[in-house]
């Protein structure tokens, strides 16, 4: 009755039920895994000191921003340039703007700083002039995933959807930094925009996305599983009736 298990067709149907269910049990081992690398981080991240309670360090040793850096006090000192809006950020509850000024320093090198949060329709101060130091919460460089932003483009002349290098390099003159700071103290008129923690280190909708993938992946094995049981059965139950001249 089993003998079409031997038919090219049943040997297709078993490599691909033999390959699939080790690779779906392999994934979601593997997204399993992502989840606890995540609620790892956000362990640690909760053990360690609040990195705005550090002395503040000079911009350059706190380069790169990785999760140890992340909302660290840096200090960097230049003189303000260019200044943009970035639109549709909230602050407790109300959509506003930052604003946002490159501060050129010593090195030539040119650092955005978000100098606080702006109300819709007001208007935003004018930066100082002269040489000034600054001290902020540095933030890694936002992508097209991060919250608040503006990707699609189309924005008016001054304004930016993204508080990235890649985004400012187009529209100021000088080098930039991979990175951002937000100011602790917020000149009069602006609101300071707190720091944000570092990505990967919070239990946010992605880490649960990890965990709803593992069980998609193990969900798909047992329903590889069944289908083929379901299959041998349905062949069998035709070999059987043809037997009996059914």
């Amino acid at each position: 009755m089993y003998r079409f298990l031997k038919t090219p067709r049943w040997w297709g149907i078993n490599v691909f039920v033999l390959l699939a269910i080790p690779f779906c049990l392999f994934m979601g081992t593997w997204q399993m895994g992502k989840f606890e690398d995540r609620v790892d981080s956000h362990r640690e991240a909760e053990r360690a000191p609040d990195p705005g309670t550090l002395r503040a360090e000079p911009l350059e040793r706190l380069l790169p921003v990785d999760k140890e850096t992340s909302g660290r006090h840096a200090e960097a000192s230049g003189r303000y340039g260019e200044q943009f809006l970035v639109p549709d950020r909230e602050l407790d509850g109300r959509t506003g703007s930052y604003v946002l000024t490159m501060l050129k320093t010593e090195s030539g090198t040119s650092l955005p700083v978000v100098r606080g949060w702006l109300p819709a329709g007001a208007k935003a101060p004018a930066p100082p002039t002269g040489e000034v130091t600054v001290v902020g919460a540095l933030q890694a460089s936002e992508n097209a995933g991060s919250k608040g932003v503006h990707a699609a483009g189309g924005l008016p002349e001054g304004q930016l959807g993204m508080i990235s290098a890649s985004s400012l390099i187009n529209v100021v003159p000088d080098k930039v930094y991979d990175a951002w700071v937000t100011l602790t103290d917020s000149p009069a008129g602006l609101t300071p925009v707190p720091a944000t923690a570092a990505a990967g280190t919070s239990l946010d909708l992605k880490a649960f996305q990890n965990l709803g993938y593992t069980a998609e992946w193990f969900v798909f094995a047992g329903f590889v599983v069944f289908m083929w049981f379901r299959l041998l059965r349905r062949e069998a139950e035709a070999e059987r009736d043809a037997a009996l001249g059914l």
